[in-house]
């Protein structure tokens, strides 16, 4: 281990010259035993790549810089080893609606599902064995690049390597009982391959960790309150001699846990206002009670909670890219360092530079953006100096800081005046104004059609009009969209995203049209024509029609503030796929654990034994799970589990589910229940809302300040969107970073 430590200690560069900056960069001890000016430029040209490819993707320099390491690392995060890995983490989580048991089922009910098909044993542990081979292989990969001393500090590959050894016993486990064991660990570490691999997901999690205090208290004074309440409840509503007058009592306040249950479901309104009207009715005093609880829990204390986990997110984004610009600049700085010492770099007493001609050929080799490429070579051939300071080197990078900017192409240059006109008159935004209104009259038409034709039979309609008007509409779509190509031309046309849209759907509608006259023939007075091929004539008309109305949300980008609001949501949804990983990882776990305990809970009404508690004098009670006929919310399977835990969420009827499932199960489910309403509905819910407050606020600031340019489109991604308040690192902070680099050594 000493001897290791000690070959990496030797400097891989020597020094230019005795009174010049001395720069030595130690690369470990293959990187050593180098010699040769050739082999030693092409090492720094290599790590020059590398670093200058950590910082375009915000990666971390903390890695082996050894020529066989560089080439391994570049390996490792080329597009195809990412592209493999990320399918196999698709694959591994995939595996759950296919292997016993199966959702491979029409529907999830179980009065009328049939058995579903189950994979003989084997087959599904065949393709999880090679995706513990790639896992293995990607974890081997990691702990090498970072080094050993490194591995011990890092967590997150003691936990993924800990993972596959449990995961791989427990493959063994099920292999050796020919996979007729109902209990799988490995199913709900799955999981976490996901969650390691994506580091936005584990700096979330990590932020939700520091949340957890502040969290804790409020959940802390929830629990008081409910407590409270619920004592103060059961004292009101106990039994009285008139048995006539206990409905309060016998349906909601019965027993203690009874009582929690149904004041913690009127915390989320779910129950409201049936828990207060038996009492209610009895005496309008009572609803002091519930309002009081309500108003203390759910207006204030809820509230307070989202407020805090607000406040604790509120610079979270910031910090983060704050983290990521820190991480771009000391990639490009490393660059920098290890390119001015190559044997061209001139020495010089007061301070590095770095040759043009070698950044040239660094850039030739790097992976990145042709935009950021090509921009920052013209800046070298307009630079007239053959070397670059650090400073210099920097700026020349900081185009990829930059909006991504995509210029339409121009349009067509007609000679004719005629033509001229033409595309004047065709190409201005009134006649893109003037299509919108079209649209509006086409949508009118088909909901005034709609509301007369509301209470009729299918046989007493009488489709001429609808047809005939459709016809009209579409025509006129496909003339615009042929005009719009004349005064645009195609390239420019096809450049906006709602002409490709316009066109995509017009295109659509004339082909469907087309198909009905073929079909059907052309409109006329008394049109309904019997079920012919696929599709009846209603069915292509509501399908046209479905289209129409889809159409016309070609009237956003022409509305400013609704066009800003949609634009900003859909950059939201691209820019916060680590929250969203986030919940794909806590419903896995949590659908997996359901099935694992409520699996074949549920049986149907034949079996009269398990649900004889819900009939009142031969009838179902109103509001049960069998009376609402929830049959399809259930953990036979993973996908059905997956649509009842999204039930659950939204806390719409879920006291159906928490009576339900104790009923069948056990009265202890009630806390698998509460423990998914906290953790989703409660944390996860609030946490999204305080990320898109943040990430809204600072975009349409942004935004609303932004001159409008017809032919330029921004692609701002959320490290842009903090471009202007973040702080550049400090020289000294980046040279003191480098020094504490594990495998490398600046020596000023």
């Amino acid at each position: 281990m000493e001897v290791a430590a000690g070959a990496e200690a030797e400097p891989l560069l020597p020094p230019r010259s005795w009174r010049a900056r001395r720069v030595f960069w130690r690369a470990g001890a293959r990187s050593a035993a180098e010699d040769g000016a050739g082999a030693d430029n092409d090492l720094y040209i290599n790590q020059a790549i590398v670093f200058i490819e950590d910082a375009i993707q915000y990666r971390s320099i903390n890695h082996r810089v050894d020529s066989k390491s560089l080439w391994l690392y570049r390996w490792y995060y080329s597009r195809t080893c990412q592209w493999i890995l990320s399918l196999t983490i698709t694959i591994s989580l995939a595996l759950a609606f296919i292997e016993k048991p199966s959702s491979l089922t029409v529907t999830s009910d179980v009065r009328y599902r049939l058995p579903a098909w189950n994979p003989p044993c084997g087959l599904t542990e065949s393709i999880e064995l090679l995706c513990f081979l790639v896992f293995m292989v990607d974890v081997s990969v990691k702990s090498y690049l970072v080094g050993w001393e490194e591995f011990w500090k890092n967590k997150w590959l003691m936990a993924y390597i800990l993972t596959l050894i449990v995961s791989l016993t427990d493959w063994i486990v099920s292999l050796s009982f020919l996979c007729t064991e109902d209990v799988r660990i490995r199913r709900i570490l799955r999981p976490f391959f996901l969650l390691q691999n994506s580091s936005m997901m584990k700096k979330t999690l990590k932020s939700i960790n520091s949340t957890l205090p502040e969290m804790a208290s409020v959940v802390l004074l929830l629990a008081v309150h409910l407590s409270l309440f619920t004592m103060f409840a059961m004292l009101l509503f106990a039994r009285t001699k008139d048995g006539q007058q206990d409905k309060e009592w016998m349906v909601y306040f019965r027993n203690l846990p009874d009582s929690l249950t149904s004041l913690l479901v009127l915390l989320t309104t779910a129950n409201n206002p049936d828990v207060m009207i038996p009492a209610y009715s009895k005496n309008r005093a009572y609803s002091i009670f519930f309002i009081l609880f309500t108003v203390l829990g759910n207006l204030f204390l809820m509230n307070l909670l989202t407020a805090i986990i607000y406040n604790q997110f509120r610079g979270y984004l910031l910090k983060s890219v704050q983290s990521s610009l820190f991480r771009r600049r000391l990639g490009i700085r490393a660059a920098f360092e290890v390119l001015s010492s190559l044997k061209e770099a001139p020495a010089n007493a007061q301070q590095s530079y770095v040759n043009v001609g070698a950044l040239q050929q660094v850039l030739q080799r790097v992976e990145m953006d042709s935009r950021c490429k090509q921009a920052i070579m013209r800046s070298l051939k307009v630079c007239s100096c053959d070397q670059l300071s650090a400073a210099q080197f920097q700026k020349l990078f900081e185009e990829l800081d930059k909006d991504a900017i995509r210029q339409h192409p121009p349009s067509p240059d007609y000679q004719s005046r005629f033509m001229q006109k033409m595309q004047f008159a065709f190409g201005h935004p009134y006649f893109g104004y003037l299509g919108n209104v079209v649209a509006l009259a086409n949508i009118v038409s088909i909901c005034v059609v709609l509301v007369m034709d509301a209470d009729k039979q299918p046989s007493e309609r009488d489709d001429f009009f609808l047809g005939a008007i459709n016809c009209f509409f579409i025509l006129y779509y496909l003339l615009e969209m042929l005009l719009k190509i004349l005064a645009m031309g195609l390239k420019r046309y096809l450049s906006y995203p709602s002409n490709r849209f316009d066109g995509l759907l017009t295109v659509i509608l004339l082909v469907l049209e087309i198909a009905t006259f073929a079909v059907y023939g052309f409109p006329h007075p008394g049109w309904r024509p019997e079920f012919i091929g696929l599709l009846s004539l209603w069915d292509m008309v509501r399908l046209v029609n479905m289209l129409i109305v889809f159409r016309f949300l070609r009237i956003i980008p022409n509305m400013k503030f609704m066009a800003l609001v949609v634009t900003t949501l859909l950059d939201l949804v691209k820019n916060l796929r680590a929250f969203a990983g986030i919940l794909v990882v806590v419903f896995y776990a949590f659908a997996i654990t359901g099935i694992m305990l409520f699996k074949g809970a549920v049986v149907p009404m034949g079996n009269i034994s398990a649900v004889n508690t819900t009939y009142v004098n031969g009838t179902l009670q109103c509001g049960t799970y069998e009376q609402l006929e929830y049959w399809p919310n259930n953990f036979d399977d993973f996908a059905a589990a997956v649509v009842t835990l999204w039930d659950v969420m939204v806390v719409n009827n879920w006291q159906v589910f928490l009576e339900a499932f104790s009923r069948y199960s056990s009265p202890w489910a009630k806390i698998y229940f509460v423990a998914w309403w906290l953790i989703s509905s409660v944390i996860w819910v609030n946490l999204f809302v305080a990320l898109l407050l943040e990430n809204f606020i600072h975009k349409w600031d942004r935004r609303c300040h932004r001159e409008p340019l017809s032919d330029i489109e921004y692609q701002r991604t959320v490290e842009l969107m903090f471009r202007d308040v973040l702080e550049e690192p400090t020289e000294e902070e980046l040279m003191e970073k480098l020094h504490q680099h594990p495998h490398l050594q600046l020596c000023r």
